[in-house]
């Protein structure tokens, strides 16, 4: 059986095969807005037991655009060249919306970040979409 989470997913539903160039960056975000958060939830839940009107705070500063276009400075100069390219089409994708409580800059700059989060983990690299993250929190706890 395939480590990777999204292959288990696939494979256990019985999903079919996916042209990841068929999805637009939107959706790309969409996913990649879940998979960062269930990760976060992971990491702050191992930290400790504790209530969960705490747990969702620590979590929720960590998930919310400004958090994540921070996030997505500190790691630019580490991306590769397509990664790069996909924070990019997630950037500057047109969003009918945006988030509460952040500024169109810091929405479409997370809205980026998580394309990039949707892309790494559609195509099946969970390493390096950790070796990012596992970044990014180390950034914030400096």
């Amino acid at each position: 059986m395939d480590k990777d989470l999204f292959s288990i997913i696939r494979q256990g539903m019985e999903l079919e095969e996916i042209n990841i160039s068929d999805y637009s960056p939107l959706t790309l975000a969409y996913i990649g807005d879940s998979i960062y958060e269930i990760i976060i939830r992971t990491v702050i839940v191992d930290e400790a037991n504790r209530q969960v009107n705490k747990i969702h705070k620590k979590v929720s500063n960590l998930v919310k655009a400004p958090t994540q276009a921070k996030m997505i400075y500190y790691i630019m100069d580490d991306l590769t060249d397509d990664e790069l390219k996909i924070y990019k089409r997630g950037r500057n994708a047109k969003a009918v919306t945006r988030a509460k409580n952040a500024s169109m800059s810091d929405y479409r700059t997370a809205t980026g970040f998580e394309a990039l989060m949707g892309w790494l983990y559609l195509t099946k690299q969970s390493d390096r979409m950790m070796e990012l993250i596992k970044k990014c929190l180390v950034s914030f706890h400096e």
